[in-house]
């Protein structure tokens, strides 16, 4: 929903807006008589049977239920981040680096996540400079190694990002090296948030396994996590995080919990 431009999802060559893309879903589930409930759950309890979710005001009893949370960028939480979004400031660079083709971009991070931003960045952008408030990266040494040797990257060590700056789309960016102890500000067209994700697993803590960093732990092959309750999408997923993954997580999800509502499957 934060994408402009999707153009790595089957079915639509010349791209598809990533808001239009999720109503197309949400109508083709309808078309088959899904139901919609604009409303957040806020706990859930897998020890009853049927298993119980507190929705909105409401108790929801569900036979089966699928996680489908997924996942939140953490964002840095400076001035004008929140009014850029989508206007030049991103977290995705597979989605949108097309965008930025022959321009200059800020990359922010030091880890896995931030050398893969960056990466693909350079496939387009004329220009890529990585921000790091440290002075060295926590990434692997490989893709160090990728980026360091990289031509068209450089690295801005201990360096922070202070602030947005931009009327409607990003123009500049506020920046406070901590070695000089100075703020300057540089202009960019395009910055890629890459400092990690947060699982939307708060309210399954304690309720269903998660692993270190918050993610539910799926067992392989199926997507069954406990008797009746299934996940998919990038609240598991940490390494693909794409649409189609997603979406292909999604199908198994379903498939798995029709085969267990239906007791006939030998999985069960």
């Amino acid at each position: 929903m934060l994408t402009t431009t999707v153009d790595n999802f089957p079915g639509f060559p010349e791209g598809v807006e990533g808001p239009d893309l999720m109503q197309k879903m949400r109508l083709q589930a309808e078309r088959f008589g899904a139901e919609f409930i604009g409303k957040n759950v806020k706990g859930v309890d897998f020890e009853k049977n049927p298993f119980e979710l507190l929705v909105g005001d409401g108790v929801y009893s569900a036979k089966t239920v699928i996680i489908a949370t997924g996942s939140d960028t953490k964002w840095l939480g400076v001035p004008g981040e929140e009014k850029l979004i989508g206007r030049g400031v991103s977290s995705c660079a597979p989605c949108d680096a097309p965008f930025f083709t022959s321009k200059k971009v800020l990359v922010v991070g030091g880890g896995d996540s931030a050398m893969e931003e960056a990466l693909v960045l350079t496939k387009y952008a004329q220009e890529v400079i990585i921000a790091h408030r440290k002075d060295e990266f926590r990434a692997s040494a490989a893709m160090q190694k990728k980026v360091l040797d990289g031509k068209k990257i450089k690295v801005l060590w201990n360096t922070e990002v202070k602030e947005f700056l931009g009327d409607n789309k990003l123009e500049r960016v506020m920046l406070f090296d901590s070695k000089e102890n100075k703020e300057y500000e540089e202009e960019f067209d395009g910055a890629f948030i890459a400092i990690g994700h947060i699982p939307a697993t708060e309210i399954f803590s304690g309720k269903i396994e998660l692993d270190e960093k918050g993610y539910v732990v799926k067992k392989k092959p199926q997507s069954n996590i406990r008797d009746g309750v299934f996940v998919a999408g990038d609240v598991h997923d940490y390494t693909y995080r794409q649409a189609i993954t997603a979406a292909g997580y999604g199908c198994m999800a379903g498939m798995d919990a029709l085969r267990y509502l239906d007791k006939s499957s030998p999985w069960w």
